[in-house]
């Protein structure tokens, strides 16, 4: 599949309808969502015939993407039901077989590495300080393979030295600096549309066994 034929398919998804500040809750859109996962197959062959996860997925853009990359598999993560009910719409509607799993990234329980990969957008941590850090924390945990991820750029230094030192990973690269447009979704945003600058990272978790439950 091309670039510009999965960011068109990915711009026909239903977003937030009502989205919940205390959980950050932005819409990943297509322009980055379809980038990040084009990426993951044609430059590390990361999606296709992978077990992959989305963490925190929301309404399933990620999870989407990584299924019309023609992924083995596609585990959708959120702790919000609502969410979780859009983006089974969306993979109903584009005919995609994903599986969704309500419950909060912290709290899975899962055991050492089951998925190959975890792809997610996870909060930025303005609301709940390093909220973008325990995901990782967790995703590092249960990928055998690659964890793709979005972080502010105003935290590269951190999140590099986080990933290295204290969560073990083997690699922490930086493919891309990408424009984060954060539409006006909330009171307190004054202006009509806000572009954040983002870190898309590759981290490659310390040790490559086989997946087991």
């Amino acid at each position: 599949m091309k670039l510009k034929q999965l960011e068109g398919l990915l711009g026909g998804l239903q977003q937030f309808p009502n989205p919940k500040l205390e959980l950050e809750q932005y819409p990943t859109g297509p322009h980055i969502a379809s980038r990040m996962l084009f990426t993951a197959e044609n430059s590390f062959e990361d999606v296709s015939s992978k077990v992959v996860a989305d963490f925190g997925c929301g309404c399933g853009t990620l999870g989407v993407a990584a299924a019309l990359l023609s992924a083995e598999h596609v585990l959708c993560v959120d702790i919000d039901p609502e969410s979780l009910e859009i983006a089974s719409l969306n993979a109903e509607e584009l005919e995609l077989d994903m599986d969704f799993i309500h419950s909060n990234v912290l709290d899975l329980g899962w055991r050492g590495p089951i998925v190959d990969t975890v792809i997610m957008n996870p909060p930025f941590g303005t609301r709940k300080k390093g909220a973008d850090l325990d995901f990782l924390s967790v995703a590092l945990k249960v990928a055998s393979q690659a964890v793709y991820s979005l972080h502010k750029t105003s935290t590269r230094d951190h999140v590099k030295r986080t990933a290295l030192r204290d969560f073990n990973a083997s690699s922490a690269e930086v493919l891309c600096e990408l424009r984060y447009d954060v539409p006006k979704m909330y009171k307190f945003h004054k202006k009509k549309e806000v572009d954040i600058a983002v870190d898309l990272w590759r981290f490659v978790p310390a040790s490559h066994q086989s997946r087991s439950i």
